[in-house]
């Protein structure tokens, strides 16, 4: 029987003297959870379960190394050869886990934390097959077993994380609690969710109603790239209400995914301005002309940097950090990114600011922006994060910087003691095209293969000892102007993603060292899996016919990306 597990686990061996075969799972077959691990065991038996119809009733509580006995019976005269057992151990690595499958002892699942746990048990579904991610039985009494065999594993960063854009088009509450199911199926922990920028607001905020009765929506929308010459004229648009976002944050913690909130700000805030015209530069431009951008780029509409933009955006944030807690959310990520300056140059109001805090120019008035949101965020017990723009004017001293441009604003950001996660758009933007050929639908950017997925490093070459320590890990951007609904986002992510989860997780060697035969062959199991959840992933061989895009222009770019 074929261990194709994806993340590769750091060991993998036999279970002693193993035969052939592996641990039945059947009607007998019980879990016994360890206080801590409940989440775990609730999970398992709401997904292999159902995949199988099986009870997997509760075989006891306590001590699950002696459910019931010095000779391993559980209460109720089973014997431990019909057990999964879950337990915690403190010496394994905290996201680390062991899992040992073996004759007469039935599966046993030791996590560092309930973290750890999790994640082993993600391992064990995988272990049985693709059937195992279905929602109801398809071959009812056939066999399933779990091979024999001992498993050791904990990942090499801390931060594995997907990013998912829903502000440029808007993903309904029930796809956002697939895409964690998704990412939790390939143990990435963090979900980055980029809920507010020019083409719609995203998130219910009481006190300021308008930014989703006016800014959730925008009339009509550009398809394709912005130098498309093809507009859907349907109104688009949709938000969360708050319990919404309640329901997402737990969906999340109950599968051990952190979730960082993005509130982009000063830059990528026209929704917001159209909403209220007030937090525009009204003394440069008409703001209540402004309505919800419809195309894509870099829009000059930007926040204006006065006291009641700080105050109003303060009213935002504390309605987020009631929404997403500290346990699940310890960062807030601001955005930062993409500011353009020309309508403070132009502005008396902006120049003003400039002149009475004796600030050089436009780019320490943006620094002296996220300043102040670090220092209310600090206050409030937690951590601002933003894209690599934030370095320029200067950084506060305990803000994380997501590093998009490349490796260059993460290995300063690191190498001045600040922590980073690498997402360089060069390599880990799945919104870029996969593959040089004719039907790629909507091409954007770089050709990103899914071997180039699988070699991208990191932490990169050259930084120092100490400037590492604060690489916190790495995320996989998606961004989302060319992706209407699920199925195109699925078609851009996956299968990528699952090389991405091997870079996050796995000790692989350096990127050109790594075995892209030996991750083919496992994917190719892993594909199974991937029908099974209904991914509509790209094809080895290409696009289907209904994933193309013919006529609908996107925006290619040859030859190599650069590295920066």
């Amino acid at each position: 029987m074929g261990i194709n597990l994806i993340p590769a686990p750091v060991r993998v061996g036999d279970a002693g003297d193993a035969e052939p075969g592996g641990f039945p799972l059947d009607s007998a077959t019980t879990i016994t959870a360890a206080p801590g691990t409940e989440n775990t065991e609730r999970w398992l038996r709401s997904t292999l379960g159902a995949a199988f119809g099986l009870p997997l009733a509760p075989g006891g509580v306590g001590d699950t190394a002696h459910a019931g006995g010095e000779d391993g019976a559980r209460p109720g005269g089973e014997g431990a050869a019909h057990t999964i057992r879950l337990s915690l151990d403190p010496e394994l690595e905290a996201e680390g886990y062991r899992l040992v499958s073996a004759p007469g002892s039935g599966v046993e699942i030791t996590g560092g934390s309930p973290a750890g746990v999790f994640w082993g048990a993600q391992t064990l579904r995988q272990l049985l097959g693709a059937e195992a991610f279905r929602r109801a039985p398809v071959r009812p009494g056939a066999p399933r077993l779990v091979p024999f065999t001992r498993i050791e594993d904990d990942p090499r960063f801390g931060w594995r994380g997907m990013m998912l854009d829903v502000a440029r088009h808007f993903m309904p509450k029930d796809d956002v609690l697939r895409y964690l199911d998704l990412i939790a199926a390939h143990k990435l922990n963090v979900f980055h969710f980029h809920l507010t920028d020019d083409q719609g607001w995203r998130i219910e905020i009481k006190r300021h109603p308008r930014l989703t009765e006016v800014g959730s929506w925008r009339r009509r929308t550009k398809h394709g790239h912005r130098a498309s010459e093809l507009w859907d004229e349907t109104p688009h648009g949709g938000y969360y209400t708050q319990d919404d976002i309640r329901e997402i944050v737990a969906y999340a913690a109950e599968r051990h995914i952190r979730v960082v909130p993005e509130i982009d700000i000063p830059g990528h805030s026209q929704a917001a301005i159209a909403a209220y015209p007030e937090l525009g530069n009204a003394d440069v431009i008409d703001t209540t002309a402004l309505s919800v951008w419809d195309t894509w780029g870099i829009n000059a509409n930007v926040l204006a940097p006065t006291d009641n933009t700080l105050r109003f955006f303060e009213g935002v944030l504390e309605e987020v950090l009631e929404l997403f807690p500290a346990e699940t959310s310890p960062f807030i990520h601001v955005g930062g990114d993409e500011c353009r300056k020309e309508q403070w140059k132009d502005s008396a109001t902006a120049q003003a600011r400039i002149d009475e805090l004796g600030l050089a120019n436009e780019d320490e008035l943006q620094s002296w922006v996220i300043r102040h949101f670090d220092a209310w965020l600090t206050a409030r017990g937690r951590r601002l994060i933003g894209w690599d723009e934030i370095l320029e004017g200067g950084l506060p001293t305990g803000a994380a910087v997501s590093s998009w441009r490349g490796y260059g604003g993460g290995i300063t950001a690191a190498e001045a003691g600040h922590d980073v996660v690498m997402c360089p758009e060069q390599h880990v933007y799945l919104d870029h095209r996969q593959d040089g050929g004719p039907d790629e639908p909507m091409p954007i950017g770089f050709i990103r293969t899914l071997e180039d997925v699988y070699r991208f490093e990191p932490v990169p070459a050259g930084l120092s000892e100490e400037a590492a320590r604060h690489i916190l890990g790495t995320q996989a951007n998606v961004w989302t102007e060319v992706m209407q609904n699920r199925a195109r986002v699925d078609y851009q992510v996956f299968p990528r993603l699952a090389a991405f989860a091997e870079v996050a997780w796995s000790p692989l060697p350096a990127s050109a060292d790594r075995d892209f035969a030996a991750f083919e062959r496992r994917l190719a199991a892993h594909y199974a899996r991937l029908d099974a959840l209904g991914v509509d992933y790209r094809p080895p061989s290409g696009p289907l016919p209904w994933q193309q895009r013919p006529g609908v222009a996107g925006r290619p770019l040859e030859g190599p990306p650069p590295n920066v």
